[in-house]
């Protein structure tokens, strides 16, 4: 998936923003109220990574077998390493399962319910 793509189906969830609140090199996704500047983080992109990078809520057990099946599937990036992973984008880990692991980090964040 592309930057662009990865990016559209993040904001295709209900109530999920972008933010930068650690500066312009960083993409925030977040699930809550933009108008009033109250969300919980979902999705980070490094912006400037190439490969892409994109880091994900993840239950800890799954992310611990996610790692040991995918040599891109790495701890979180200055995130919990214990329920954050970060997927390095080059291919390794299909879109289909990306896009899972998308839904799972909102859901996650977003108490259970699904989108």
């Amino acid at each position: 998936m592309t930057h662009k793509e990865i990016e559209e189906y993040i904001l295709s969830f209900s109530d999920a923003w972008l933010d930068f609140p650690f500066g312009e090199d960083t993409s925030v996704y977040k699930i809550g109220h933009k108008d009033e500047g109250k969300g919980k983080m979902f999705a980070l992109i490094a912006e400037s990574s190439n490969p892409l990078r994109v880091s994900l809520k993840c239950d800890p057990q799954l992310a611990e077998k996610l790692r040991e099946t995918y040599e891109t599937i790495l701890p979180g990036y200055h995130l919990s390493k214990k329920h954050w992973n970060t997927i390095i984008c080059t291919g390794q880990v299909p879109d289909d399962e990306l896009r899972s692991l998308i839904t799972i980090s909102y859901n996650l964040v977003n108490g259970g319910k699904a989108a």
